[in-house]
């Protein structure tokens, strides 16, 4: 079967049960993914990023609790999400002049118009054969049926039972095309659902698997999309039972290759290390929300955390403590901690990937130690102290930083740790390098904090340091209360730096210019690993 990250492409009842799709039938019935926006909801990112993920039934509910990976999709026409979503796009030049999407569109319709303009089903029309039995919600999901490989499958509601299946009828004899016959997948309407798969036969085995026990009830499910918090427009879920299909390297390329459509598996033969077969046993899930709000776009995720050997390592919030002491004006910002013993714990890390390869590994770094005077991990870990930050900040000018060199970038690190120490790691480095990169490689004490910047004025700034995690966009972006690490930008700074360095493309910087700030927030919470990605606009 070729399938869509969206869904099956090739849907009907007729013809025996397991016959193969042929050419003919795949491509007479392209247009499938109309099928309630399965197949072209995630191919139309633009149309998936203005729906409302409501509360009420869901798909879950029509799938088995032997799902392992899910996608989920609301194109509800009401819900304060679906109107921040228009109202947030409709800022960007390009989505309107393309799409001109109003808050009051029937989503569903406007789909179904941009899936049939090429004339593929003239004659189908969607208040009379679509609109009485299309529900709003719709999702893709791979089902362990006890197979080699998962069955990729699709689901979407229905509100008229009856009148869906006539309106498949409808919809396959509309668009197949001139002289095709045989089957091209199969479908079962159950009560608001319709499942759709390669085959009538594998869409009813879902169907049975499901009425024994739901997605939607099983607690794996609701553990993890619990922890990826609110309810957005968008949902994603990946079980324990998927890493039964990457017990070797090929089972996992098949997987890929089926969902991908590319039918290929390039690393059929390869085996898994050992240190990722330890990964995949540790793995228990993960799962992920898209929301809209108040002019923002956030994305938050939870996965189960697998390796627990090195993430203990990052549980400080050092880093992002001293991202909110930077300059209030900084353009961008990163920031972490890493507790100590890091250093030895990545290399062992390393080593266990190849164990084979550990002596070898060994020899390379005496050898490197003995050539440049530098002590492998401890200099490394004393360069980045217990917390340290990489920032631009303003005063960035394209042409003088292209005539000038580096000195006329305002880039810094500020370092939680000894300026002395550091300067002593910094100077082992600086005797292996160019002159010319050496002179930037000098250490200054700040509020605190080591400070090592290409540019003298912004040396300064960085010494001095300022309020950033009190100002109103970084609090917009960043999960200050919990995150362990940071990435902070904010394209209001410095005179709208971006839309600035791409003035020479007006349609470029023309749909720069609602971006607000940016901010990407990580933590560790015992067995779980959670991020926030958040986006705003003006």
């Amino acid at each position: 079967m070729s399938t869509t990250p969206g869904g099956p492409e090739f849907l009907d009842t007729t013809g025996p049960a397991d016959a193969a799709p042929t050419n003919d039938n795949r491509k007479r019935l392209t247009v499938l993914g109309a099928l309630g926006a399965t197949a072209v909801v995630v191919a139309g990112g633009a149309w998936a990023a203005t729906s409302f993920f409501s509360t009420g039934s869901q798909p879950a509910e029509a799938l088995p609790d032997s799902t392992v990976a899910y996608f989920s999709i609301d194109l509800d026409p009401s819900g304060g999400q679906k109107i921040e979503a228009i109202k947030t796009l409709r800022k960007f030049p390009g989505f309107t002049d393309k799409i001109n999407l109003q808050t009051d569109d029937d989503l569903r319709e406007r789909l179904f118009e941009e899936i049939t303009k090429s004339g593929a089903c003239e004659g189908l029309d969607y208040a009379k054969d679509v609109k009485p039995w299309l529900g709003s919600r719709a999702a893709m999901a791979a089902v362990d049926l006890g197979e080699d490989q998962p069955a990729a499958v699709g689901v979407v509601q229905v509100t008229d039972s009856a009148k869906a299946e006539d309106g498949m009828g409808k919809l396959i004899d509309t668009c197949g095309g001139e002289g095709a016959d045989g089957e091209v997948g199969g479908w079962v309407v159950d009560g608001d659902w319709m499942v759709i798969s390669e085959t009538k036969e594998i869409a009813t085995k879902v169907v049975d698997a499901a009425d024994k026990g739901s997605l939607a009830d099983d607690s794996g499910f609701g553990t993890w999309t619990g922890e990826a918090g609110d309810d957005g427009f968008m949902s994603f879920y990946v079980a324990k039972g998927v890493t039964k299909y990457a017990e070797d390297l090929g089972g996992m390329g098949a997987l890929m290759g089926d969902m991908s459509g590319m039918g290929t598996d390039p690393m059929a033969d390869e085996q898994v290390p050992e240190e990722l077969q330890q990964m995949l046993d540790e793995f228990d899930g993960a799962a992920a929300t898209v929301r809209f709000d108040d002019g923002a776009v956030e994305v938050e995720y939870a996965m189960s955390n697998y390796q627990k050997d090195l993430t203990k390592y990052m549980e400080s919030d050092e880093g992002v403590s001293m991202i909110g002491g930077l300059p209030d004006d900084t353009v961008a910002a990163f920031g972490l901690s890493l507790t100590d013993g890091w250093g030895d714990a990545m290399l062992d890390y390393v080593k266990s990937l190849a164990p084979e390869d550990a002596d070898s590994i060994d020899e390379q770094l005496a050898q490197f130690e003995d050539e440049t005077g530098l002590a492998f991990p401890e200099d490394i870990e004393t360069l980045l102290g217990d917390g340290m930050t990489v920032s631009l900040g303003s005063g960035i000018d394209p042409d003088a930083i292209a005539n000038g060199g580096p000195g006329e970038v305002p880039v810094g690190i500020t370092i939680k740790g000894d300026a002395g120490e550091i300067q002593a790691v910094l100077d082992k480095i600086a005797a292996q390098v160019p002159p010319e990169a050496a002179e930037y490689m000098k250490v200054s004490e700040g509020d605190g904090y080591a400070v090592v910047a290409l540019q003298d004025d912004y040396r300064g700034k960085l010494e001095s340091g300022g309020d950033l995690g009190d100002t109103d966009d970084y609090k917009k972006v960043v999960e200050s209360g919990d995150a362990q690490s940071v990435l902070y930008v904010n394209f209001d700074a410095d005179d709208n730096w971006l839309v600035r360095v791409t003035e020479d493309m007006p349609e470029v910087s023309e749909n720069l210019e609602p971006l607000s700030a940016f901010g990407i927030s990580s933590w560790v919470d015992g067995d779980v690993m959670h991020g926030q990605l958040k986006l705003t606009t003006d």
